[in-house]
């Protein structure tokens, strides 16, 4: 479709796009998780980091201390993940069910990234990846 070229040009319809087709492509390739890969990235987090402070978590996920909130109470619910209170810190730990999930969540993730770049090319694939978070970060300041 010809028309689809009208807003090629601009960041926001063309960022918004790829998520959805990356989105696509991950929720295929972390489908035998059983988690959506938003939680599998939080469950690697939360299993390389035990005890890892929820805030501290917020900015290694790129997201809202609420946002982290919400799905590590989902976590927490499925087995996943276990809060500590201490101080006016809350603190995130594995659980034997997260960790036992681990090396599902890590071939899902090599999937995902061979899925990809047997499509763009692996140096492609690299170099995107880096300008996209290159330009996550100096958006954000």
């Amino acid at each position: 479709m010809e028309n689809r070229k009208d807003y090629c040009r601009c960041l926001y319809y063309s960022a918004n796009a790829l998520s959805r087709a990356i989105t696509k492509m991950a929720e295929e390739a972390f489908a035998d998780t059983g988690l959506p890969p938003s939680y599998a990235f939080l469950v690697m987090s939360i299993n390389k980091y035990p005890g890892i402070p929820a805030g501290e978590l917020a900015e290694l996920q790129m997201l809202t201390p609420s946002t982290i909130t919400r799905l590590v109470e989902k976590l927490e619910k499925k087995g996943l993940a276990r809060r500590v209170n201490e101080g006016r810190s809350t603190l995130v730990f594995p659980t034997p069910a997260s960790v036992a999930l681990s090396e599902k969540i890590k071939a899902a993730w090599s999937g995902l990234y061979r899925k990809y770049a047997a499509i763009l090319g692996d140096e492609e694939a690299r170099s995107l990846t880096s300008r996209i978070y290159d330009a996550v970060l100096a958006l954000e300041k």
